[in-house]
């Protein structure tokens, strides 16, 4: 999974990156596109660890890509954005970070701080960096089906299929909002059109603001998470032990670290779950999308796995929880045998059987 995590300059993205990685200020190149993998909290991985004390616990992992800040302000600032964007169209996610914080020490992008319209612009860039790419796709697509060659049908195929989505994007409409078949979203996804993708929202507040609600009604979708944190606040956590960490946070009232929110809010974007692996040697928590089945996710293991699959011993989190032990649940009748076609939950802890 890879998250760019973008914004206009003077925007905090850094500190945020800082803070949900643990990683200290500065340990990565600036003005550079730099990458940071970042651990998934997961409380039931952390009590599985208890229960079985494993060699190693690995958790699922986030990939997220700090990218420079972006200047649409001038010529140059705008050739920089299109090569920056070029080398993440490829990311599974975006985070757009802007900034609401005011600092006399940090001048503000355009001389002043405003959330919506720094969001606004970002998604309007989004939409003519994809139609620029659309309608330079359309044009090498009409030379091609003018002529005949074995991808013929294909091209006239995908180009219909372009014309639908310039169409959108012309109606300030993401991509990722046209109807799509199956074929059509595998087609739409090989273009790399940053509106294909799921997005989120982080409102980066001061330290005195934290607690302010921000309206992006009318410039995000219902569906785009926004999350309004405290960029500079969270990095100052990240570097506490975890006693101070938490005596600190009731004090400013804050229930959870930007990782966890940074996280959950992620995976809900991306519509992410996570099963688990239990044992003395290990356990791991394996990021899956949601609604994959059984066989599916025995892939994500080993292929070996999917290959010769026979069936998946499953647990609930919450039977194993409270029942204390596997013993105890098999005892009780919830440790379950499902087929091929079981549709993985999140949470799920598995043991899958397989013969090769």
């Amino acid at each position: 999974m890879k998250v760019a995590i973008l914004g206009l300059s003077q925007s905090g993205k850094s500190t945020l990156l800082s803070a949900i990685s643990g990683k200290p200020p500065g340990s990565h190149p600036a003005n550079q596109i730099n990458l940071m993998a970042v651990p998934v909290p997961d409380e039931r991985l952390d009590w599985a660890t208890d229960l079985y004390k494993p060699q190693k616990t690995v958790h699922a992992m986030i990939d997220s890509i700090d990218v420079p800040g972006f200047d649409f302000t001038d010529h140059s600032g705008r050739a920089g954005v299109k090569r920056l964007i070029d080398q993440v169209r490829a990311v599974d996610m975006y985070v757009l970070v802007v900034r609401a914080f005011k600092s006399d020490s940090v001048p503000p992008y355009r001389d002043s701080v405003d959330p919506r319209r720094d969001v606004s612009e970002l998604l309007s860039e989004f939409l003519l960096a994809d139609l620029e790419m659309v309608t330079t796709r359309i044009d090498k697509l009409k030379v091609a089906v003018s002529k005949p060659s074995k991808t013929q049908a294909h091209d006239k195929e995908e180009l219909l299929l372009t014309e639908k989505l310039a169409a959108a994007l012309e109606q300030n409409k993401p991509v990722r909002a046209v109807p799509h078949n199956e074929n059509e979203t595998e087609m739409s996804t090989a273009l790399g059109l940053l509106t294909m993708k799921p997005i989120m929202v982080v409102i980066n507040t001061g330290e005195d603001e934290m607690d302010k609600a921000f309206d992006m009604t009318g410039v995000v979708d219902a569906s785009v998470p926004v999350v309004t944190l405290c960029a500079k606040v969270e990095q100052e956590l990240s570097t506490l032990d975890a006693p101070s960490r938490k005596e600190f946070m009731a004090d400013l009232g804050i229930t959870q670290t930007a990782a966890h929110r940074f996280v959950n809010s992620c995976y809900t974007a991306m519509g992410l779950i996570s099963f688990l692996t239990v044992g003395p040697d290990e356990v791991r928590a394996w990021p899956i999308r949601k609604g994959l089945p059984a066989v599916e996710a025995a892939g994500k293991v080993h292929s070996d796995i999917k290959r010769g699959f026979i069936r998946a011993e499953t647990i609930a989190y919450a039977d194993l929880h409270t029942l204390g032990s596997e013993k105890a649940v098999k005892a009780a009748g919830k440790m379950r045998l499902e087929g091929k076609t079981y549709i993985v939950q999140d949470g799920d802890i598995i043991n899958f059987r397989f013969n090769v």
